[in-house]
């Protein structure tokens, strides 16, 4: 095979270099588009999401201020401020009252959804003694479960130090998983308990002798909008939100949540949170 002349190969290369450049230039301005478009599409997703963000807390505040004016009427309604009601007015009375609370929480979960994802929840640390949560946390459940067939045992906790978080946020997250232990366990015992799990974290557990979830759905309870079908769920209204903040309440705090189940023997909420902020958390806002 006979050589090209040195003129002919250094031209030759020329034109293979020259063709290499045009196809690099042409595949940078593709790369180019694409990242335009990708920051087009980011874009539009961020004001979708804040528009979904408004909306959300629009309806929730709109939705809160006649709702408070039916359960102050009920209130008065039952007290009888303006008459003594027969017995079939007070249940009416009070079936008004129980789904007008029901609405109530479902609008507050949106609210603190919508203020979640825009980044406006902010963090109120103090310190306060954990027999003092439970005492109100007791009271507050006392009136759901007095003749009832489930027993809800607040156990003694182990000597434990002053806790320094959100109160206000770890017996919300606490409510939560009180209120679906109740829901979902006809017969038998709800248990809440705290112990310590190093000695910077406490362990907060509520327990119950319900029907269980089963292994397939665990993964899932703590994101948006997602329900156990179950008999009992379908007789329940809900959004479906509330393991959903419990799960970012629990990350704003530092800490995380969990669960173990098993079918038709129960299952165990879990909440497991620095016993003293970082005061890092503490500084910052609670961004989405």
């Amino acid at each position: 095979m006979n050589a090209l002349p040195p003129e002919q190969e250094i031209q030759q290369l020329r034109e293979q270099a020259a063709s290499l450049r045009a196809e690099l230039e042409e595949t940078n301005q593709g790369v180019l588009a694409l990242y335009a478009e990708l920051d087009q599409q980011a874009e539009q997703l961020r004001e979708v999401s804040d528009l979904k963000s408004r909306f959300l807390s629009y309806m929730s505040h709109e939705f809160r201020t006649p709702l408070g004016s039916i359960l102050s009427m009920t209130r008065l309604l039952e007290d009888g401020m303006d008459g003594p009601l027969n017995e079939e007015q007070l249940r009416q009375v009070r079936f008004i009252s129980a789904s007008s609370a029901e609405l109530r929480e479902m609008v507050d979960d949106l609210l603190d959804l919508a203020k979640i994802e825009a980044g406006r929840i902010t963090i109120s640390p103090a310190w306060f003694d954990l027999m003092d949560l439970f005492s109100a946390l007791r009271g507050m459940f006392r009136p759901l479960v007095d003749g009832n067939r489930v027993d809800l045992v607040f156990e003694d906790p182990p000597p434990l130090p002053m806790l320094y978080t959100d109160d206000k946020k770890l017996a919300q997250i606490l409510r939560n998983f009180i209120s679906n232990a109740l829901k979902f366990t006809p017969t038998g015992r709800v248990v809440v308990s705290a112990n310590l799990e190093s000695e910077e974290c406490v362990r907060f557990s509520v327990r119950d002798t319900g029907i269980g979830i089963p292994s397939e759905v665990l993964s899932t309870l703590f994101k948006d909008f997602v329900q156990v079908d179950t008999p009992l769920q379908r007789g329940l209204r809900g959004t479906g939100l509330g393991l959903s903040l419990c799960k970012r309440f629990a990350e704003l705090l530092g800490g995380k949540v969990g669960v173990q189940s098993t079918p038709g023997e129960g299952s165990e909420f879990y909440v497991t949170l620095p016993l003293k902020l970082d005061p890092e958390r503490e500084r910052a806002d609670a961004h989405p």
